[in-house]
């Protein structure tokens, strides 16, 4: 188990929290020994300031969405929580909150923001029967009261159905993942424009932006995946999701197949 979803749950443990929805997250904070503010900040989505023996965790005002709010404090508590003898001030942007930073302590904050607004008993419980698609990741998001995005990354960590994620930055891949021994090999585009035929693309180059209801847009397995020469794009059923966020120029792209 890493140590961000281990000391998420050690804080459950030890608060008698069951399911974090029915607690307000600023009253965890503060039952902990933090201070929690909100106030405009430049350049940042969330910062944190260390006490000889306590602690202010400061969201941006800014953040358009409640539950974007709500992973960002579950972030930074995560850094008191593992962090307090390591670091003295901390500012996190949009990039040290991506869920693709690995092998640090954005890692680890990640990793028990996750956990503690989204333990996976009840994720799990959530998901069992339902098909994937985009309303699924919606409902999530709904139920624990995070980022879509999170739930994303929740769902490809721990989801009944595979599938694969793209993020892009400024029209450019900057990273990708795809479950083990997934069938299909991701042509490798890191530091590469989206494939001219993905959602991804039309974004990018055209500024559009499916709605709801057209969320789910049907692709070519060559859009994103090696089609070998013996394999036939009308074979296979692939979609692409894309979660767009226009102020950072940002693409997370969840592709995934459906056998016909």
């Amino acid at each position: 188990m890493s140590k961000g979803k281990s000391a998420a749950q050690k804080l459950m443990s030890e608060c008698g929290i069951d399911d974090p929805t029915e607690i307000p997250l600023d009253l965890i904070v503060f039952g902990r020994g933090a201070t929690l503010v909100e106030k405009s900040l430049k350049n940042s989505e969330g910062r944190i300031v260390f006490g000889a023996d306590s602690a202010i965790i400061t969201i941006n005002s800014d953040i358009e969405y409640a539950g974007k709010k709500r992973f960002v404090t579950a972030h930074e508590l995560g850094h008191y929580e593992m962090h307090r003898n390591v670091i003295t001030v901390h500012n996190d942007t949009d990039a040290t909150l991506e869920f693709f930073k690995n092998g640090n302590q954005e890692t680890e904050a990640n990793e028990f923001a996750s956990e503690l607004l989204m333990p996976e008993h009840l994720f799990k419980k959530e998901y069992a029967s339902k098909k994937f698609s985009p309303d699924l990741l919606r409902q999530l998001s709904e139920r624990f009261q995070t980022s879509i995005t999170s739930v994303a990354y929740k769902y490809f960590e721990l989801g009944s159905h595979p599938i694969c994620l793209f993020y892009s930055h400024n029209n450019k891949v900057m990273y990708w993942k795809r479950p083990e021994n997934y069938p299909h090999f991701i042509n490798d585009r890191t530091k590469l424009t989206p494939p001219d035929d993905s959602v991804a693309s039309e974004f990018f180059e055209k500024g559009k932006i499916y709605s709801k209801d057209q969320s789910k847009q049907p692709i070519w397995k060559s859009t994103w995946f090696e089609l070998k020469h013996w394999e036939n794009d009308n074979d296979y059923k692939f979609y692409e999701y894309c979660i767009i966020t226009p102020k950072y120029n940002t693409v997370l792209s969840i592709v995934w197949e459906e056998l016909r």
